[in-house]
């Protein structure tokens, strides 16, 4: 083992022991059985949906224990960041109702720095007391040694990794290795695995129970290369050092980080830690074909988290969502019910869920069918201020239009319409009622008009305009939509149509196609005298007139 002295000076002297940190981090006061858990991306790209997935459950997991959910920004990596992401995670976590407890960039609470990059001091303390226990050791193989090394175990078969006859200066003589100190050859420190031929490790996982694999056997390292200004350790020591001292519980993790749990068991171990419980959560899954694939950041946009924004799938549909990939029974509920129910770990399964934007879409169509013509007009203003200016603009000048098409989408006293599953589909749906956003009205010869002839079209138009305009109640208004389709050879109601269609041009419906469609640019919408009389005398004249020509 390296002299105290030769460990000492690797370190600044004013560096705190172990314990400083400890009644620094003190354990947290919370009622038994709460658990802290904590959502720790890297700041190496966008948010990946199975990254708002895992916050979701792991934020579940604590709130409904009574516990505390912390962000940690895992941002130990420099070479590999990017600029600003940490910023986003807290934005997007909170944009979806899923902001954390504590942590975070800003970091808030006193467990906290939250970025790794700024807790260096704290993992040099557990660095050095590995070093002077001799759990670790300092290691001046170079680049070019480690990639023979590589290449002799690939050509052998022989795991990759830093041991045996591969791992030189494990024996290195401590006053070889003080004397390469002393003349200041880079070097990084290496964890002393306890096991030169490593067995077998068994430990348990909240979602797949008990679970046996093969020990780590490998020298991983601890803290990167020495010619850094700043040396910072790896991700696999630096999250066991901060999971003991956050005081987290529950590591809620993906399915990908399993094969690593051996290491850092055996890190907790070294450190004299108990260490937390782990649920590794299967990765979310995309049909393709007959077959399922992960989803991938590359290839499928509904894999970044800023799609379901962009969309504009309200944030506690994408919640309910998340919880009922994470607990099939919460799926079929309505949303305020999935959200309060507990999140369970024994009832996720082991495989990945596969993600069915068709049942979000559903899930998402229920719940904005649930809001009152306030709620819908706030939440889809918040929307349209971020993603749709020109939208936006329109709804805060025109509030008293937009509260009526959303009404007349949804009569009194009858089911509330489901024809909105995002807000970025409120343009195809009720753009229409507003005149900035429906330009001119189709021309006579659209095919919109089924097929009408165009001067059929036009005369319609006219004599609706004439006559329609002014009736005051839907029994006027629809006496003069069925008088209209008599005039011109339709039958003026269904009824008639089905007992005799020889006797008839054509169904009323035809007629009525083209009032609709001079009013609102589709051949389906919400009941058309209700949207007459938000649009207003004067815009329907406008509308049917243009028709008309």
């Amino acid at each position: 083992m390296l002299d105290l002295s030769v460990i000492n000076a690797m370190f600044p002297p004013d560096l705190p022991e172990p314990a400083d940190w400890e009644r620094r981090f003190r354990p947290r006061a919370l009622p038994a059985g709460a658990e802290v858990t904590r959502f720790a991306p890297s700041p190496t790209g966008h948010l990946h949906i199975g990254g708002l997935y895992t916050a979701a459950v792991a934020r579940a997991l604590a709130h409904q224990s009574g516990g505390v959910h912390v962000l940690r920004v895992e941002d130990t990596d420099r070479s590999r960041q990017v600029a600003g992401a940490a910023e986003e995670f807290a934005r997007l976590l909170g944009a979806f109702g899923l902001a954390p407890d504590e942590g975070g960039v800003a970091g808030d609470g006193e467990w906290g720095p939250y970025l790794q990059s700024e807790r260096r001091d704290v993992y040099l303390s557990h660095v050095r007391e590995l070093l002077r226990r001799d759990r670790a050791y300092p290691c001046f193989c170079d680049k070019d040694r480690l990639a023979r090394s590589a290449e002799e175990q690939r050509a052998g078969r022989s795991p990759l990794g830093y041991y045996g006859r591969w791992a030189p200066c494990r024996t290195l003589a401590p006053e070889s290795a003080a004397r390469r100190l002393a003349a200041g050859e880079p070097y990084v420190v290496r964890f002393r695995c306890p096991y030169e031929f490593p067995g077998r490790v068994r430990f348990t996982d909240r979602i797949r129970a008990s679970v046996t694999m093969q020990d780590n056997g490998n020298d991983i390292v601890l803290l990167k290369s020495s010619q850094e200004e700043l040396p910072l350790p790896t991700y696999h020591f630096a999250h066991v050092v901060d999971d003991r001292l956050m005081r987290v519980s529950l590591v809620v993790r993906g399915e990908e980080w399993l094969s690593s749990t051996p290491v850092h068991l055996q890190l907790h171990t070294a450190l004299g830690f108990e260490p937390p419980t782990y649920a590794h959560l299967a990765p979310l899954m995309k049909a393709e074909g007959p077959s399922r694939r992960k989803l991938s950041k590359r290839k499928d946009p509904e894999a970044s988290v800023d799609y379901y924004l962009a969309a504009g799938y309200p944030p506690a549909a994408v919640q309910h969502y998340l919880r009922g990939l994470a607990n099939i029974r919460l799926m079929d509920v309505p949303t305020a019910e999935a959200l309060a129910a507990p999140v369970r770990l024994d009832g996720m399964r082991s495989s990945g869920p596969l993600l069915d934007l068709p049942k979000l879409h559903s899930l998402s169509r229920e719940f904005i069918a649930s809001l009152t013509p306030d709620e819908l007009y706030g939440q889809l203003l918040a929307w349209a201020e971020e993603y749709d200016p020109e939208l936006a603009s329109v709804l805060a000048s025109r509030k008293e239009l937009a509260l009526a098409a959303v009404a007349a989408g949804r009569p009194e006293g009858a089911p509330a319409r489901k024809d909105l599953d995002r807000w970025s589909c409120f343009r195809d749906r009720y753009g229409f009622f507003f005149a900035e956003l429906f330009g001119p009205a189709p021309a006579a010869d659209d095919d919109r008009y089924g097929g009408l002839d165009s001067g059929l079209v036009r005369r319609i138009a006219a004599e609706f305009a004439r006559e329609g305009g002014e009736a005051a109640t839907p029994e006027e208004w629809y006496g003069e939509l069925r008088e209209l389709a008599r005039r011109h050879g339709y039958a003026p109601d269904t009824a008639s149509w089905r007992r005799d269609p020889e006797r008839w041009a054509g169904p009323p419906r035809e007629v009525a196609n083209v009032v609709r469609v001079a009013l609102t640019g589709a051949t389906r919408s919400p009941d058309l005298f209700a949207v007459a009389r938000a649009l207003g005398a004067e815009e329907v004249l406008r509308r049917l007139t243009a028709v008309a020509g």
